[in-house]
């Protein structure tokens, strides 16, 4: 169980952190200091360093999760509705995240090979979007995961 948890934990940690601090801090600065030509590439490089670690994320959360349920908790009938909400959400951060990896990531990747900015900023505001919205999701992941037991 402490290896489950801790990983589960160590995921949650990297994805969520990783997307507050691309929002948050990098998006603002670069934003302010780089015109497009060099600020599309750099989020190209970012997303293809950040990515893989979130392909890592996306299997470690549900493995860990649903481990710690079948063998720990003895099954979904018997968990409170907190690890409920934070499955249900999980698996909408997941179909966000793939969203965006496979939508707009793979046209941001394709407008900086051929210099369009103006699509590469379109694409890059959806990720935006899509980062902002899955970040929220995730601080309430934490708050639910953290208090959810206590909830009434």
């Amino acid at each position: 169980m402490s290896l489950a948890i801790s990983l589960h934990l160590l995921a949650a940690v990297v994805w969520v952190g990783g997307m507050f601090f691309a929002h948050q801090v990098l998006r603002p600065v670069a934003a302010g200091q780089l015109e497009p030509p060099q600020r599309l590439p750099l989020w190209v490089g970012v997303f293809e360093r950040f990515f893989p670690w979130v392909w890592i994320v996306v299997a470690l959360l549900p493995a860990t999760g649903y481990w710690m349920v079948f063998n720990v908790f003895g099954g979904m009938a018997t968990v409170g509705l907190h690890v409920h909400l934070m499955q249900g959400l999980g698996w909408l951060m997941i179909l966000l995240y793939l969203h965006v990896y496979f939508g707009p990531f793979r046209k941001l990747k394709d407008a900086v090979v051929t210099g369009d900015w103006p699509e590469g900023g379109r694409q890059l505001a959806r990720i935006r979007r899509t980062v902002g919205i899955n970040t929220l999701i995730g601080f309430a992941v934490i708050v639910i995961a953290a208090g959810g037991r206590y909830l009434p």
